[in-house]
């Protein structure tokens, strides 16, 4: 069955699953990457590992191609008479909270139930001076559910997460918003380049993984990398796509390009390999400067066991760590296929030209 990409990826962005708690997304990302493995399991933090073996010679040499599943989003630390007081998990800006739909994921009954809520905030009047004026202190925010005190203390928790509830919407030019879109864009990728893949001959072992709290602190990427031991990684995260505000350096036109990472976690021979199979295919790409560092799970699989070499794409996205976050199915399309074009055409001794110069 061939993929539908945007129903794909507007199911995997309908899913919670922010970060220590990823079993919604994990699930659906199973569904879509059964058909397309040999095997597939989930590692002791929640990762999904899926393998494609190769037609080599046995033992073959593994490529891991890794994107993290898991979300933003807030957790209970509170409840003030019936209205819950929440902390972030991940980078959450408060600005972007009150007025948000979301969705509280009470644990407190047998089964856990799902309390469609929303932030709120007090009057100005009654807030203290440091809450009149400008972006309001994420301590003034609070949820409310609707449901009375009574009802609230039987079925929330303290420790509850609480995930963003916007709808997916198809905008212009193929483009989608929604919550998740980082990561999930990049997910999509994958699952693009696994259906190119389980079509084409390739010599390599591939090792797909969805990777869970990444945004935490890459936990996920750290114990997948060891675990699977890798000849080299590939990395894809989404990065900052032209906007309001931001249409300088590093900042990406959508649809149009795919970014290719130059800096301390990627590994020079990788990249240029890299851009010679982009070259061969006509898939424009542009470089992305990170000297010191990307913020993504490249670093994590870079310094696992003895050193992994890496290689990173991007997705350009827009409004990053927000309800209304825009990528492009374009730029997931290509980002996908050149993952499988440079997979599939390794040679069983290219690590022999991975040499950091």
């Amino acid at each position: 069955m061939k993929l539908d990409l945007k129903q794909h990826l507007k199911e995997m962005i309908s899913a919670p699953g922010l970060s220590g708690y990823e079993a919604p997304i994990r699930e659906i990302i199973r569904t879509a990457w059964q058909p397309l493995s040999d095997e597939i399991r989930v590692n002791n933090l929640g990762s999904l590992q899926a393998i494609q073996r190769g037609e080599g010679p046995e033992p073959r040499p593994s490529v891991m191609i890794a994107a993290h599943m898991d979300a933003i989003g807030l957790m209970v630390t509170g409840i003030d008479a019936g209205f819950l007081r929440f902390m972030q998990v991940g980078g959450v800006d408060p600005r972007i909270l009150p007025g948000q739909m979301v969705t509280v994921h009470a644990a407190n009954a047998e089964v856990t139930r799902d309390l469609p809520a929303m932030v709120v905030m007090p009057p100005p009047a009654l807030l203290p001076k440091d809450g009149k004026s400008g972006p309001l202190p994420q301590k003034y925010l609070l949820v409310d559910t609707g449901l009375t005190p009574d009802e609230v203390k039987e079925l929330v928790r303290v420790g509850d997460v609480i995930s963003f509830a916007t709808e997916p919407m198809e905008l212009c030019s193929e483009s989608i918003s929604g919550h998740t879109l980082d990561n999930r864009a990049s997910v999509a990728a994958v699952t693009v380049a696994l259906e190119m893949l389980s079509k084409r001959k390739h010599l390599w072992d591939v090792m797909a993984v969805a990777t869970s709290q990444e945004e935490v602190g890459g936990i996920g990427a750290m114990t997948d990398a060891v675990a699977i031991k890798p000849d080299f990684a590939i990395v894809i995260d989404v990065t900052f796509a032209k906007a309001p505000g931001g249409a300088g350096i590093g900042n990406f036109e959508m649809g149009k390009v795919t970014p290719l990472t130059w800096g301390s976690c990627n590994h020079p021979a990788l990249h240029k390999a890299m851009q010679a199979t982009a070259d061969e295919y006509e898939i424009n790409v542009a470089k992305e400067l990170a000297p010191t560092g990307s913020g993504t799970d490249a670093w994590d699989i870079q310094v696992a066991e003895a050193g992994i070499p890496v290689i990173e794409l991007g997705i350009p996205l827009r409004y990053m760590h927000t309800p209304v976050e825009v990528v492009s199915l374009k730029d997931i399309r290509r980002a996908g296929r050149l993952m499988a074009e440079f997979i599939a055409g390794l040679p069983l001794d290219f690590m022999k030209t991975v040499i950091w110069e």
